[in-house]
């Protein structure tokens, strides 16, 4: 049974062509384009006169070759010589017409096919991250770069193939069969269609054979995909357990699956290729045969055997295209038709229709009686209700599964509670643009991840339009204008793959300075000083402070000393609220939290006396901070 919410797994089943191509078409003759329309017919008007010149070719070979005949039999005059040399150079500018004709139309349909292939893969690109992400939790993102790295290709191969080789291929076949039949005789007509449709159901056959050895062969590559990315992702994690001989072993037992996969594909595509050229060479020396019989009743001439030579191997081309044609569309439709369920996977946090913007005006926060689950049967939160006042700070405290956490993705909207509702200033957050949410909320969360580009663009991440004193005043006030400016590159560096480069100090800094410079009204720190040192954190937690200072605040922290000054201190256990006030009454309270704050000063005090815990850089808290963030890590994987 799926989980509440969950969607269906993207399922693994044949495909046909004519609804993939009636999804396609809209993206091949896009409305608003009149431009890419005209490209079409233009294409399609080039296609024709390709095909023309591509019969007349033969015809103006076996022209020059009865020419040859009879000036042999005539003698090597002038005369008679310039008739042969005039129609082979009419049959090598037919061939370059010809060339010339196929080449033009394939440049004017690249345009079409690009234009489609850019257009589709931006909305699938789109719809991604419109999903959910309860969406992208349950899915690998290397498996979902595939599906849009092959989806692309397939599109270009869809509509190319199609439009420049199923159609022309279509027209030569019906002009040859007019060719055998009223130049030669029905007997001809009768071998050649029986040659193309054996040739045809033998690839149909075949390919049908191969389409699953095909489909697993992908499926392969797309799991040692996935698990190389998954490993190189997590590449200190792999260092700190030594588990690089783990992590190649794994990755080399998806990439056997996939050498054998790729060997029956191999070997199936030569039983094609061979059983293809086998039924081709039987037809075409059956007519050969047949036209040396004409030619001894004197019925055809020597040009005419050549022709027939020369226009079944001119068919060879088009029919090995078919049978091309046939294996690509067959899987292109397969990556396409994956491309369009994504397309298709319902948004399981969608905007109400003509959902109004969130409009704040003094940036209350009010939670009333909210439930949430990310299973049904494990509740996280259970009628959780506070309010934090216009610029005031609200603190969450707790033990791991506590509820913190989610209540933060529940502001976010990146979950909707089963029951209660969620207001800023009023407005249900469930009704209002999604836009307008998350533009009025500043987020440091305790694991953050940058861009792989500069330090530059990960601060403009929170305001791209910011001036460069804007920019740099965030850094300041973040204590991460120095260590850039001292940097090679300044603000330029490169940080590297989910910011490797930097530490996590670092990288926590310029998250805090990217939220800095985005200057929302509400503010939720989620842990926003766990990768700092303590000497850092009080420099830092002032800076926070003072962007607090006028904004509705949520802090979810484990280090009690950070949220002292709160206005109010939440404490959660098991998804309820068990305590609240202010940091003295909690303690004259004498509860949870007190309980909590004198465990944090005994770990403290103790590590301060003892000289083995004295020397290490780590503190006892920090040390718990560690713990914590484990079973954090650990309660969200269950969570989810």
């Amino acid at each position: 049974m799926r989980r509440q919410g969950q969607q269906a797994p993207i399922a693994d089943r044949s495909v046909r062509l004519a609804p993939v191509l009636r999804e396609l078409w809209p993206y091949v003759w896009p409305s608003g384009r009149p431009d890419l329309r005209r490209r079409i017919f233009v294409a399609l008007g080039l296609l024709v006169l390709a095909k023309f010149a591509t019969v007349a070719t033969p015809f103006a070979f076996k022209w020059a070759i009865d020419a040859l005949v009879a000036m042999t039999k005539g003698g090597a005059s002038a005369k008679t010589l310039a008739g042969p040399i005039a129609l082979t150079f009419l049959y090598g500018a037919l061939r370059v017409v010809m060339a010339g004709l196929t080449q033009a139309r394939d440049g004017v349909f690249a345009d079409v096919a690009m234009n489609a292939v850019r257009r589709l893969a931006a909305d699938v690109f789109v719809h991604l991250h419109a999903l959910s992400m309860r969406f992208h939790l349950e899915r690998k993102t290397g498996a979902l770069t595939r599906v849009l790295e092959r989806g692309r290709n397939a599109i270009e191969t869809l509509t190319r193939m199609v439009t420049l080789n199923g159609l022309p291929t279509a027209l030569e076949f019906t002009l040859i069969l007019g060719v055998m039949l009223f130049h030669f005789d029905w007997r001809y007509a009768a071998i050649t269609l029986a040659t193309i449709a054996a040739y045809l159901s033998f690839t149909r056959l075949a390919t049908n054979w191969r389409i699953g050895i095909r489909r697993s062969m992908n499926e392969s590559d797309s799991d040692a995909n996935s698990k190389a990315i998954d490993s190189l992702l997590n590449y200190e994690t792999v260092k700190y357990f030594g588990a690089e001989r783990r992590e190649t072993a794994r990755y080399d037992r998806s990439m056997a699956r996939y050498e054998r996969n790729s060997v029956k594909s191999y070997v199936s595509l030569a039983v094609l290729n061979f059983g293809q050229a086998f039924i081709f060479t039987l037809g075409m020396v059956s007519l050969m045969a047949l036209s040396v019989t004409g030619i001894r009743a004197g019925r055809y001439s020597v040009g005419d055997f050549v022709m027939l030579n020369a226009m079944l191997i001119q068919l060879y081309q088009p029919l090995n295209y078919m049978g091309l044609l046939y294996r690509e569309v067959k899987q292109a439709i397969v990556d396409i038709d994956m491309m369009f369920e994504i397309l298709k996977q319902p948004n399981e946090i969608a905007e109400a229709p003509h959902a109004p913007p969130l409009r704040v005006t003094s940036g209350v926060l009010r939670f009333e009686n909210v439930h949430f689950a990310y299973d049904p049967a494990r509740a996280i939160l259970r009628g959780v209700s506070f309010e934090v006042p216009a610029g005031r700070t609200l603190a969450l405290v707790g033990a791991s599964g506590a509820g913190k956490s989610t209540i933060s993705r529940l502001i976010f909207r990146f979950f909707d509670p089963q029951h209660g509702r969620i207001l800023i200033d009023g407005q249900d957050i469930a009704k209002v643009s999604l836009a307008s949410l998350r533009g009025a909320l500043g987020m440091v969360p305790q694991d953050n991840v940058l861009f792989n580009d500069t330090v530059r663009y990960n601060l403009l991440y929170g305001r791209p339009d910011a001036t460069e004193e804007e920019m740099r005043e965030a850094a300041r006030l973040a204590q991460i204008d120095k260590f850039i400016e001292s940097a090679p590159g300044g603000y330029e560096a490169q940080v590297g793959e989910r910011g490797l480069k930097l530490s996590g100090g670092e990288k926590q800094r310029v998250a805090i300075a990217r939220t800095l410079l985005k200057a929302p009204p509400i503010l939720v720190l989620d842990e926003a000083t766990s990768a700092l040192d303590t000497v850092t954190e009080r420099d830092i937690q002032g800076a926070l402070d003072e962007a607090a200072r006028g904004r509705t605040t949520i802090v979810i922290a484990h280090r009690l000393s950070t949220i002292v000054h709160a206005d109010e201190i939440l404490v959660l256990d098991k998804g309820k609220i068990v305590e609240r006030g202010s940091h003295e009454s909690l303690l004259a309270l004498d509860g949870a939290y007190a309980a909590l704050w004198r465990r944090q000063l005994r770990e403290r005090d103790e590590a301060e006396a003892s000289p083995e815990e004295a020397a290490p850089a780590v503190t006892a808290p920090e040390a718990e901070d560690i713990r914590h963030d484990r079973d954090e890590a650990l309660l969200r994987a269950s969570e989810i």
